[in-house]
């Protein structure tokens, strides 16, 4: 009897084991086939390690039953990933320029990338470790910043939008210039960084959003600290979320996947695509020359291009995909949404690299605007303190004159008074 339950009791634990080992093939082939698998198996790149450079969530991590997309890679291919986050193309390059660090992924903004092209910081890709790359959208392709696609692999795309509050906002707005409306004083949410906050001031001016025209610039500035005087925005970034959700605001700016988002949180917001223009933005994949292993980042890139893994980030970001079969992916929860993939393209501009001196006079027009120092109101009390203190000075000036007259009118009469004495 004791061999037979000690037989059982074996059979259920080698069961269990089986079991499990199924599950887990289960698991491993839940998104991929047997190609796919082999394919990434036989890259020969066990072990090695793969330091990823990207923004802040803005890749599927696994949450809510999603993809964890660096566990699937790390899984199919036996590498590991160092997976650190950036909040600005700014920041990227400071610590991409600044020496001392070693990426093999980046994720830069199209701009960007046109700039780290002509510094000469990346690598040239070898498309033949990317055949993924017949995925991308035609659209995608040959960009401004890259017209000779040597360089990168646009991730996602997307615009600027005009986020609005229906229980706030009494008519649907089509322009920038409901954020200069001082009805809705303290209510307006606004970029925080300088490069798309000028952006609406250079629409609403009918600027181009790259313009070199010193003076453009100005006019920008002083129309954003009117915009500061009138109505005293508050500027931010992730932080719309929660503010912008909450119902207490009547306007944001943001980009057009993330309005997604919160609308899903509060069905009582509303968008458009404002008739001055808007930016329209690719974020691309590259390989910066500090890279300690090409091959390995390309067949991290060449991954992210998969369907299912471009499907599960879209999911998970709601950005417009690059990918062209996840546009066409009927069962995606974004398919023919009208802020992500509209059906009619909005007037846009891209951004452009700005020339040096462009870029410095930039920061410091924005960091006076933020710390008022073009403010109307300031420049109106400083004025109003120059008369008052101008005045007074008239007044000093007088009474001392007058002080001297009598003083001299008194020493004249006494030396009048001692001549006839």
């Amino acid at each position: 009897m004791k061999k037979i339950i000690s037989l059982l009791l074996s059979f259920c634990i080698a069961a269990s084991c089986c079991a499990g080992f199924t599950v887990n093939a289960f698991a491993a082939d839940k998104y991929f086939d047997k190609e796919t698998i082999d394919y990434y198996k036989n890259l020969g790149l066990q072990g090695i390690t793969l330091n990823v450079y990207n923004w802040g969530e803005y890749i599927s991590a696994g949450d809510e039953d999603s993809m964890d997309v660096m566990g699937e890679f790390e899984r199919l291919t036996g590498a590991k990933v160092n997976y650190t986050q950036f909040d600005s193309n700014e920041d990227m390059y400071s610590k991409l320029s600044g020496g001392g660090v070693s990426y093999d992924v980046i994720v830069p903004s199209d701009y960007m990338v046109d700039r780290l092209v002509d510094e000469d910081m990346l690598c040239e890709l070898d498309y033949s470790n990317i055949p993924n790359f017949k995925n991308v959208r035609s659209d995608c392709k040959n960009l401004y910043f890259d017209p000779q696609q040597k360089y990168s692999v646009c991730y996602n795309t997307g615009t600027t939008v005009l986020i609005y509050n229906k229980k706030l906002v009494k008519e649907t707005p089509n322009s920038w210039s409901v954020l200069w409306d001082e009805q809705y004083r303290g209510k307006v949410l606004m970029f925080n960084n300088p490069r798309d906050a000028f952006a609406i001031a250079q629409f609403m001016l009918g600027q181009n959003i790259n313009t070199t025209d010193e003076q453009d610039w100005a006019d920008a500035a002083e129309l954003l600290a009117q915009q500061k005087d009138k109505v005293k925005p508050v500027y931010v970034m992730d932080e719309v979320f929660n503010l912008m959700e909450s119902g207490e605001y009547a306007f944001a700016t943001y980009y057009a996947g993330d309005f997604v988002l919160m609308n899903e949180n509060n069905p009582d917001l509303g968008f458009c695509f404002p008739k001055e223009g808007v930016n329209a933005f690719y974020d691309a994949f590259c390989v910066p020359k500090c890279t300690k292993n090409k091959k390995g980042a390309e067949a991290f890139i060449n991954f992210m291009m998969e369907p299912e893994v471009a499907l599960q980030n879209q999911e998970f970001i709601y950005y417009a995909s690059a990918n062209d079969k996840v546009k066409n992916n009927t069962d995606s929860s974004l398919y023919g949404n009208e802020a992500v993939y509209p059906k009619r393209q909005p007037k846009s501009q891209p951004f452009k690299n700005l020339p040096q001196n462009i870029l410095e006079l930039e920061n410091s027009l924005w960091t006076q605007i933020k710390s008022d120092k073009l403010s109307t109101e300031n420049k109106s009390r400083e004025k109003q303190i120059y008369i008052e203190s101008a005045a007074v000075g008239g007044v000093v000036v007088i009474c001392v004159a007058v002080s001297i007259v009598k003083k001299r009118k008194k020493k004249k009469e006494q030396d009048l008074s001692d001549l006839y004495e």
